[in-house]
């Protein structure tokens, strides 16, 4: 059964071009400013939305995304009320595939099935667990698959290849591919070795690859993207909205930086 994730690179696939996945925390900036933000988003040239839950330990995380985090928290956003503005969200686009991610606490303290069916009606594409591994993942994987919600994942440069065959398995939707070591925003990119990876992960899965962390702008997304299905763009956007000073200033901030990472990848 297709979502809209797999509809949308069907589409983009189609059409030769690749996707743009953007990531903002949900609440960060105010919890009535982020669907505005979303619509900004696909109106700006984003492809794919994830909504980042707030939790208050995001251990994968660098600190523009953490502090984001810290500010969401400081607005009372919780899971539920991500759901919610996921629902809020549905009422303008019924098209633009949104993935929750977050850590398993939230989803624990909640309740696995109580969050799969929450979020099927609310409708959520699909949820990334940074911190659910593999071997713990089967019980939510299914909740998520009965109810047409897809499971992403997370491959690294470390991934051995037996972990690999066992992660691309469990995926659904796209395989998310961690372009650096370490948290989110650090580092450089080296084109070379995330092509190396992406083939070898490619013996694995045909899901589509995305590559995120490290992706500053437009010229790094076109570089990551020669040899994936897509880009994942968080820090920059994130930063950009922790940088202004009102919700118009961080929609037109985040405006500016999407329009120009889609042209980057349309070159």
């Amino acid at each position: 059964m297709q979502n809209r994730i797999d509809r949308r690179f069907a589409a983009l696939r189609a059409q030769g071009r690749k996707a743009l996945v953007t990531y903002i925390v949900a609440g960060d900036g105010g919890v009535d400013h982020t669907v505005p933000l979303m619509h900004q988003l696909v109106a700006s040239g984003s492809d794919l939305i994830e909504l980042g839950v707030p939790f208050s330990d995001p251990m994968a995380e660098g600190p523009v995304i953490q502090r984001g985090h810290e500010r969401a928290l400081a607005q009372g956003t919780s899971l539920r009320r991500c759901l919610q503005m996921v629902r809020e969200f549905r009422q303008g686009d019924s098209d633009t595939p949104v993935i929750l991610m977050g850590y398993a606490n939230p989803i624990e303290k909640m309740g696995a099935q109580s969050f799969a069916e929450t979020a099927q009606a609310a409708g959520v594409d699909g949820a990334l667990t940074v911190d659910l591994p593999a071997e713990e993942a089967g019980p939510l994987n299914e909740l998520l698959k009965e109810r047409g919600l897809r499971n992403i994942f997370l491959l690294t440069p470390t991934t051995s290849e037996e972990r690999m065959r066992t992660i691309c398995g469990l995926a659904s939707g796209f395989v998310y591919y961690v372009s650096l070591k370490g948290v989110t925003g650090a580092g450089n990119l080296d084109p070379v070795s995330v092509g190396e990876k992406l083939h070898q992960i490619r013996r694995f899965t045909d899901l589509p690859l995305c590559v995120g962390f490290g992706i500053k702008g437009g010229a790094s997304a076109r570089l990551v993207s020669e040899h994936g299905d897509g880009a994942v763009v968080g820090s920059v956007l994130v930063a950009a909205v922790g940088e202004s000073a009102t919700a118009d200033a961080a929609r037109q901030a985040v405006a500016e930086l999407v329009s120009e990472i889609r042209a980057g990848l349309d070159h």
